[in-house]
C-alpha cells in the first residue's frame, strides 16, 4: 500500500508537470489510487478479482459524489466568495488607489518611501481581498508607474509589488488560511487571528527591508515629494471608508460579535454601500465583479473537492503514518522535524504554485504535527509563511510573474534579483514564531465565539 501511496504521489508530480490543473490532477489521482487501493484489500481478503475490482468502483464512485457534496453544502466556505467579492469590489470602487494615495502622502517624501508606501498599501488592500495574485495586480498598476516616475531600482520596485502581494496569503480574510483550515478542520476565525500580528509584523520587515536596501544603496530609493499637514489628512479621510470596513468586520470577529460567515457577507456588503456611494458601480463593472467572483470561488471550490478525494486514498495508502513513523524516530527532535518540513516546502515552493503546495501537502504534514502535538494554529501560520516565500522563490514564483506581466520591459533576473530582501524578511519572521509562538497564539487564545 505504501508503494501505491509513492506512485500516486509519483503520478500527481507528473500531472501536474504536464501543466494538469491542480484539482483535475488530485481528482484523477485520487479517484483511481481509490479504485486501486481498495481493489488491491478486497483481494488480500480472498474475495475474487473481479469483485474485488466492482467493489473498489464503486467505493470511488461513492467517495467522489460524497466528498463532493459535503465539500460543496459546507456552510462555512461561504467566506471564500464572500471574501472574494470584497475583494473585488474594494478593486473596481477605486478604494486601492486611495490606500496607495494615503500611504503615499505619509510615506513618501522618505527614502525608499515609494516601495515602503506600496507594502503598506498592499496590507490594506488584503485585509479587503484575501488573495495574494489580486493584490499584487491591483496595487503593481497604481505603484509602478510612480516609482518608474521617481527613478526607482527597478528590482526595488517590482521586488516590493510582488512581496507585498504576499500579504495577500497571511493577512486575514486569507484564501490560504481558509483552505488550510478546512482541510485540518480548524476555526477559520482562529486562523484570521492569529495571522494579524504576524500579518502586521511582517509588513514592518518588508519596510525595514527595504530602509536597509535603501541605506546601502540610496540610488535604489529617491525620495517623493513631501506632503503637507492638510493633504496626508485629505488622504487618509478618503481610505477611511476601507479602514472602517477592515476594522468592522476583523473587530466583529475578535469581540465574537460575528462569526467568520457573517463577518464576509457583512464586509461585502458594507464594502459594496460604498462602491455604491462613490457612484463607482456600472452594470458592466457589477458584471465583471461578478464574474471574476464566481470564477475564482469554483476554482477553489474545485480544489477542495480535489483535495476531500486525494486525502482518503492517502489515508489508503497508510503513507502519511510512514512518514509520521519516520521522521519521529529520526534523533534530530522537534525543532529539527520543523526544520525539514520548512526546508521541504521552501524546495517545493521552486516548483509548484501555494495552494497546490498547501493541498498536497496537508496529508503527510498534519500528522506528523499531530503526533509532536504542535498547535495547528500556530503550525498554521507558519505554513502560510513559508507558502508565502515560494510566492517569490524562482523559478516558479508566481507573483514575479504577475509583477512581470506588468512590467514586462523588467528583466526576470532582475525581478527575482529584487524579491531577496523580502525573502529574507519573512524567514526573520517563521524565526521569530519558532521562538515566540505567542506572537500567532495570543488572539486567538482571547478569541470569544468562535
Amino acid at each position: 500500500m505504501t508503494l501505491l501511496g509513492v506512485l500516486g504521489l509519483l503520478t500527481l508530480f507528473l500531472l501536474l508537470a504536464l501543466r494538469m490543473p491542480v484539482a483535475l490532477s488530485m481528482l484523477a489521482v485520487g479517484f483511481v489510487g481509490t479504485v486501486v487501493a481498495n481493489a488491491n484489500k478486497f483481494i488480500d481478503v480472498g474475495m475474487a478479482s473481479e469483485q474485488a475490482w466492482a467493489r473498489g468502483w464503486k467505493i470511488a464512485y461513492s467517495n467522489l459524489a460524497g466528498e463532493t457534496f459535503e465539500a460543496a453544502s459546507n456552510f462555512n466556505l461561504l467566506v471564500i466568495p464572500m471574501f472574494v467579492l470584497m475583494g473585488n469590489l474594494a478593486g473596481v470602487s477605486g478604494m486601492s488607489n486611495d490606500l496607495f494615495r494615503a500611504a503615499y502622502r505619509w510615506m513618501g517624501h522618505l527614502r525608499g518611501g515609494l516601495a515602503s508606501a506600496t507594502i503598506a498599501a498592499c496590507a490594506g488592500f488584503a485585509a479587503l481581498s484575501g488573495s495574494s495574485l489580486a493584490s499584487a495586480v491591483t496595487m503593481g498598476r497604481v505603484a509602478l508607474p510612480e516609482m518608474k516616475r521617481y527613478k526607482y531600482a527597478d528590482g526595488l520596485a517590482t521586488g516590493s509589488v510582488a512581496a507585498g502581494g504576499t500579504l495577500g496569503f497571511l493577512i486575514p480574510p486569507s484564501g490560504g488560511m481558509i483552505i488550510y483550515a478546512v482541510l485540518t478542520e480548524q476555526s477559520i476565525g482562529r486562523l484570521f487571528m492569529a495571522g494579524v500580528f504576524p500579518g502586521i509584523i511582517l509588513t514592518l520587515l518588508f519596510i525595514a527591508a527595504i530602509l536597509i536596501v535603501v541605506t546601502l544603496k540610496p540610488e535604489k530609493g529617491p525620495r517623493g515629494d513631501r506632503s503637507d499637514y492638510a493633504a496626508r489628512m485629505q488622504s487618509l479621510w478618503h481610505a477611511m471608508p476601507i479602514l472602517a470596513v477592515v476594522l468592522i468586520t476583523i473587530g466583529g470577529m475578535y469581540t465574537g460579535f460575528f462569526t467568520p460567515v457573517e463577518a464576509s457577507s457583512v464586509g461585502a456588503f458594507l464594502t459594496f454601500v460604498v462602491a455604491a456611494l462613490r457612484r463607482s458601480l456600472s452594470l458592466v463593472s457589477i458584471r465583471t465583479v461578478i464574474l471574476q467572483t464566481m470564477n475564482a470561488t469554483a476554482t477553489v471550490f474545485l480544489i477542495i473537492i480535489g483535495a476531500f478525494v486525494f486525502i482518503p486514498f492517502m489515508s489508503l495508502t497508510e503513507l502519511p503514518a510512514q512518514v509520521v513513523t519516520l521522521l519521529t524516530s529520526m534523533p534530530i527532535g522537534d525543532l529539527g522535524v520543523l526544520v525539514v518540513i520548512i526546508v521541504t516546502y521552501m524546495f517545493l515552493g521552486m516548483f509548484l504554485e501555494g495552494i497546490a503546495m498547501l493541498v498536497l501537502t496537508i496529508p503527510v504534514v498534519i500528522p506528523i504535527a499531530i503526533a509532536l502535538d504542535w498547535d495547528l494554529i500556530w503550525f498554521g501560520i507558519i505554513v502560510v509563511i513559508v507558502l508565502e516565500m515560494g510566492m517569490i522563490s524562482p523559478p516558479v514564483g508566481i507573483n514575479v510573474f504577475i509583477v512581470k506581466s506588468i512590467a514586462p520591459d523588467v528583466p526576470m533576473g532582475q525581478i527575482f534579483r529584487g524579491i531577496w530582501p523580502f525573502w529574507l524578511a519573512m524567514a526573520v519572521m517563521v524565526i521569530l514564531l519558532v521562538i515566540f509562538p505567542q506572537i500567532a497564539l495570543y488572539l486567538p487564545q482571547k478569541l470569544v465565539g468562535n
